[in-house]
């Protein structure tokens, strides 16, 4: 079967789309397991909350597919779930600070939990594995997504969000423009309070599943886009979704190197594995 740009690009898309449907999947379960959403910088989530709801009014303004929106609404329902998960352990551990009444065996003891696992934490290895595991089984996901749509509705766009928003809507051309471009400014300045908070939190209840997703579904939307077209009207039509998504990679690595600079990548409770070491 010979591969064509088009193919390439709706099959990229879809890997893209799954990616972002479990992006958040690991930092939600980490602060769960935690009962604690202090490794997190509020200002990242909201800042990231902020350019998902621009992308959701760029896909509304430039008529996109109804699932497009769709899958924008649930990233932001997600970045609202992260802030509601953050405030309500906030609140839960001021209750447990204020309140009289002597701990039971039911209150976590999040401080000393973590202490006893470091003799029982996986290796680097087998967190490596697992990791590897996961984006192997996203990748092929959305392999397969590609396939089903191509057999249920026969060859249409891919995925590729945003990627035509000003087609056939002239008027409205540089409006998208701008929500694109301070989308990807949105995306860009989201990470850098979160870099700043690791320093001091060595990445403490942070979920490194969060950031390595998050630059596959960056990496593989960036290609879906150039593999479709490389011609340059295209491309600078674009531009903003390309800027935000290779330059949100360069930021994300960095969070990711802070993990193994710390390394507190082996220390992680482990998202895949459900509960490690808990008893």
């Amino acid at each position: 079967m010979i591969i064509t740009g088009d193919t390439a690009s709706s099959v990229l898309g879809w890997i893209s789309i799954a990616c972002w449907v479990i992006v958040y999947s690991p930092q939600i379960i980490e602060t769960y397991q935690l009962q604690s959403g202090e490794g997190l910088s509020l200002l990242f989530v909201y800042i990231w909350l902020a350019g998902d709801l621009c992308n959701v009014i760029g896909a509304i303004m430039g008529g996109l597919l109804p699932t497009v929106v769709i899958l924008g609404v649930y990233y932001t329902l997600c970045d609202s779930t992260l802030l509601l998960q953050v405030y309500y352990y906030r609140w839960k551990s001021r209750q447990r600070l204020t309140s009289p009444a002597a701990p039971t065996e039911e209150d976590p003891l999040i401080g000393i939990s973590i202490l006893p696992l470091q003799d029982r934490r996986p290796s680097a290895w087998k967190i490596f594995f697992q990791y590897t595991a996961a984006v192997v089984f996203v990748c092929l996901t959305g392999v397969g997504a590609y396939f089903i749509s191509e057999s249920l509705q026969g060859r249409q766009q891919g995925p590729q969000a945003l990627e035509s928003l000003s087609e056939g809507k002239a008027g409205v051309e540089w409006e998208v423009q701008i929500i694109g471009w301070t989308s990807a400014i949105l995306f860009l300045g989201s990470r850098i309070p979160q870099i700043l908070k690791n320093f001091k939190t060595r990445c403490e209840g942070l979920a490194p599943g969060l950031f390595l997703f998050a630059i596959l579904g960056n990496t593989t939307y960036a290609l879906s886009i150039c593999a479709a077209s490389m011609d340059p009207d295209y491309l600078i039509k674009n531009s903003s979704w390309l800027a935000g998504s290779a330059l949100t990679v360069f930021f994300d690595l960095i969070v990711l190197g802070q993990f193994f600079y710390y390394g507190f990548v082996s220390r992680q409770r482990g998202w895949i594995e459900g509960t490690i070491g808990e008893s």
